[in-house]
């Protein structure tokens, strides 16, 4: 018996070493979430050059909604994805009853107020049809746009809770009809004017320099890459915030026109 016992301490401690060693064995291969959008190919050309400098490879994951890029995270199918900014991540954190928390801020279109029709503000006739996204958040953003112009005022509101109603006084007369935010480049033809969402806006053939107006974007509404609340000092997460801070990161997106017009991040200065 004590032979037995013998022999079965010695194999768990033989063992041991080897369970440690895989527990600690560093990660290798990165999941990376996106949907449609431009952040997908500045990932490609800028941060995944260097975190293969430091022996990872990494898989791509593409999705058509973010609600289906958050839940990946948070199910841990994919380790990261880059895609909302952080009033978006915070609502769905508080409706999900999840923790995906922003590691970095990335290279983001703003949203754009654009026209086929109009190239003046006092062009502007009453009773002007604008399309706006028909998302809480980000009719709140479109609203900012036309408030800024002085063409509405709004009252206050907590993003989620935003629709028409916050305008307080529209003097103008401007219809506001909501969209889907895919749709608002399309509806041009028909609208005098669209606030177009940033990805919607490059990838429909519509150029950031060349927007009616531009909304100013602050940090909350720049878009992050986003983890669980738990790998935020793993090593791999650090290792994508210094790939993003790079020097090759930060020539490709500047080198590329694809990018003029974009808010680009504090690290870029």
């Amino acid at each position: 018996m004590k032979r037995l016992l013998s022999a079965l301490t010695a194999a768990a401690l033989s063992l041991a070493p080897l369970a440690t060693a895989s527990a600690q064995s560093p990660k290798t291969e990165l999941k990376v979430g996106f949907v449609p959008g431009p952040y997908i190919d500045g990932f490609k050309a800028g941060v995944e050059p260097e975190l293969k400098k430091k022996g990872y490879t990494v898989k791509y994951y593409e999705f058509s909604t973010g609600l289906e890029a958050n839940t990946a995270v948070f199910k841990n199918d994919i380790d990261a994805n880059v895609m909302q900014h952080t009033v978006f991540l915070t609502s769905y954190n508080e409706r999900q009853k999840t923790d995906l928390t922003g590691i970095i801020t990335v290279p983001t279109p703003p949203m754009g107020l654009y026209s086929t029709k109009h190239k003046k503000a006092e062009d502007v006739k009453a009773g002007a049809t604008v399309v706006v996204p028909n998302d809480p958040v980000n009719l709140q953003r479109a609203l900012w746009i036309l408030r800024d112009l002085g063409w509405i005022e709004i009252k206050d509101s907590k993003p989620v809770d935003v629709t028409e109603l916050d305008v307080i006084k529209n003097p103008k007369g401007i219809k506001i009809v909501p969209l889907e935010n895919a749709q608002a480049p399309r509806a041009l033809g028909d609208a005098d004017f669209a606030a177009v969402q940033g990805n919607f806006a490059i990838y429909s053939g519509l150029k950031l320099t060349e927007a009616f107006a531009l909304e100013k974007m602050t940090k909350p509404y720049t878009n992050v890459v986003a983890v669980r609340r738990g790998n935020v000092e793993a090593q791999w997460a650090k290792d994508i915030v210094a790939a993003y801070q790079s020097d090759m990161f930060k020539t490709a997106i500047r080198n590329d026109k694809f990018y003029a017009g974009f808010t680009l991040p504090e690290y870029f200065n």
